[in-house]
């Protein structure tokens, strides 16, 4: 089980890629890795009949583009920096649309943004993050979304989204200490 979630799991600093998600690859193209995320979000928003807006579009980029969760306030700085005035209820908006379309996931306990690597996706998560870095890891591990659900069902409650966040230091940090 480990190996098959090594080769399911996202590392958001966007230095791993392999499965649709991340697999550690030092100096890969940043800009093919952004590039790709961009054309499987527009695909599936294609698929689905959702519209990927210019502005809701540069907010994705932009979540992509950082190597670590993004906040709001994050963005907006990025867009002015663009040369866009645009206020906070637009970005607001945005995030909202791209959580719901399944193209971003909500870091609960930073109130941040990472890119999802496969759109659509089942809303389940499990994110690790690296206290020391900053950088994010997803992983999807059906195994532990199944046995959660068993679990609500059991108890009759209807889990609507569920996000694990998992606190620690990455590889790379541990190796630094």
């Amino acid at each position: 089980m480990a190996a098959r979630e090594a080769a399911e799991h996202h590392h958001h600093d966007h230095s791993h890629h392999a499965h649709g998600g991340h697999a550690h690859q030092h100096g890969h193209d940043h800009a093919v890795c952004v590039a790709d995320a961009l054309e499987k979000a527009e695909a599936h928003c294609a698929a689905t009949g959702a519209k990927l807006t210019p502005i809701r579009r540069r907010v994705l980029e932009l979540i992509w583009n950082s190597h670590k969760p993004a906040g709001a306030y994050d963005l907006l700085g990025e867009l002015s920096r663009d040369g866009q005035k645009v206020a906070p209820p637009t970005v607001y908006r945005a995030l909202d649309f791209l959580v719901e379309s399944g193209l971003v996931h909500r870091v609960e306990s930073l109130n941040a943004f990472i890119g999802c690597t496969e759109p659509g996706h089942e809303r389940q998560q499990e994110i690790f993050l690296c206290r020391e870095c900053g950088t994010a890891f997803e992983i999807s591990d059906p195994e532990l979304g199944k046995r959660i659900q068993h679990n609500a069902a059991s108890l009759g409650f209807k889990v609507e989204r569920q996000t694990i966040e998992v606190v620690g230091q990455c590889r790379d940090c541990r190796g630094k200490a």
